[in-house]
């Protein structure tokens, strides 16, 4: 065995595992667009600050999953574990908060050290989309439609179902906290030693265990319903009312919060049991006051979703099937080669996917062909070189003839493909 392996976390994208993750990125790329979200890319890494400012501090990614290093001068720079801080970022470095709303979408890979399991990787990829500057709750409703469009498109809709939340103001949180506080403290010593450690930093994630002692705890804690200000629960009666008006069903779960410290009001998360115990698949929220963050002005609105290609991609009913090309086989010495080269290249001009054989044996190029499943056989030996011509044959029909080249020969490919004009 090679004892060059990928790194622990990491996989190739080979095949039909990569079929089916471009035919997510472009499908939702594709739905994104309709919307009116336009493609930004940041780089894969940043100043550590765009995720120590954002993130908070004591959240999971911060202490335990970053990938930081110091560079050659020094500065402390950090792969993205997630987009949405980069994308504010980007946002205020370009001098672009003048000039909304601005409707992001973006893919690429993300970067957390943690342990790899089904669907979960230290290097994975997310498409996301990004709808900074409104404040109405109009505009959380759109990117969760946006996210539901894409899971609908890519055919796996009907195996996942939508939860929200809403985590309130800023308001709303201090007084729910500090519930949460006086309700966990009073089951301390029940906690797991996790939720103790979160207890003093961050309340709100002990909702987010997956200990099954402190499952049997949550299911009493109080609710974020009940210290909701008037404002904060307006804005979450009207998200779902556009919901309905968007066509998107919902359930609401008042146990999800997101792991990250920018996110308030609304909350959300795609989940699916198709991939064998719950998990999510599209995840989400407003972030107001995140831009203030990266140096923009004070309290711009924002709210966005990520999903995991990997995750989709298992999703997917079957793999999008490999594009099939049609083959060009030279049968005999150099001239007969030249004449199929030029063959080849009209094709590929011409928008047909198209490959040489390789091989001089007509049997050895049929063969390969037939494996390949191409359509159709373009073949030119001396005889067809010496008229002008070469060989059509329809691999599905098994019927043959002889075209000029190379028009009448790409003609009657297109007539095969059923793409002539």
């Amino acid at each position: 065995m090679n004892e060059l392996q990928p790194p622990r976390g990491t996989h190739d994208l080979i095949g039909e595992e990569q079929r089916r993750h471009r035919h997510v990125i472009d499908t939702a790329r594709r739905i994104a667009g309709t919307y009116g979200f336009e493609e930004w890319s940041t780089p894969i890494f940043e100043d550590t600050r765009v995720f120590t400012r954002s993130l908070g501090e004591t959240s999971d990614i911060v202490m335990k999953e970053m990938y930081t290093f110091e560079d050659r001068s020094g500065d402390s720079l950090t792969l993205r574990p997630e987009n949405t801080a980069g994308v504010c970022r980007a946002l205020v470095s370009n001098g672009l908060t003048q000039s909304l709303p601005q409707k992001v979408f973006y893919a690429g890979p993300m970067f957390r050290h943690e342990r790899p399991q089904k669907g979960r990787y230290r290097q994975f990829h997310q498409i996301g989309v990004e709808l900074i500057g409104p404040s109405h709750p109009i505009a959380d409703a759109e990117v969760i439609a946006c996210g539901w469009d894409i899971l609908r498109e890519l055919g796996v809709s009907g195996e996942t179902v939508l939860e929200l939340n809403t985590l309130g103001d800023k308001e709303s949180r201090e007084a729910y906290r500090a519930a949460l506080v006086d309700y966990f403290t009073a089951r301390r010593a029940a906690l797991s030693e996790e939720s103790v450690a979160r207890l003093a930093r961050n309340p709100l994630r002990i909702l987010d265990s997956k200990d099954e002692g402190d499952k049997r705890i949550i299911a009493d804690a109080p609710t974020v319903a009940h210290y909701l200000t008037e404002s904060a629960a307006a804005l979450y009666a009207a998200l779902k009312a556009h919901l309905g008006r968007f066509g998107v069903p919902f359930r609401e779960n008042p146990r999800i919060v997101r792991g990250l410290d920018y996110y308030n009001h609304t909350a959300f998360e795609f989940v699916t049991t198709a991939l064998g115990a719950q998990g999510t698949v599209m995840a989400g929220g407003r972030y107001d006051g995140l831009v203030a963050e990266m140096g923009g002005p004070p309290l711009l609105s924002g709210v966005g979703l990520a999903a995991g290609v990997e995750r989709l991609a298992m999703l997917l009913p079957e793999a999008p099937a490999a594009p099939p090309s049609v083959v060009v086989i030279g049968i005999g010495l150099d001239q007969e080669e030249k004449a199929a080269i030029e063959i080849v290249q009209k094709l590929r001009h011409s928008g047909v996917r198209a490959e040489l054989s390789y091989h001089a044996s007509l049997k050895r190029g049929l063969e390969r062909a037939a494996k390949m499943g191409a359509p159709a056989v373009v073949l030119i030996g001396s005889d067809e070189l010496a008229e002008g011509k070469a060989v059509v044959r329809n691999m599905s029909l098994r019927v043959q003839g002889s075209y000029d080249v190379p028009d009448g020969v790409v003609n009657r490919v297109k007539e095969i493909l059923g793409i002539l004009a």
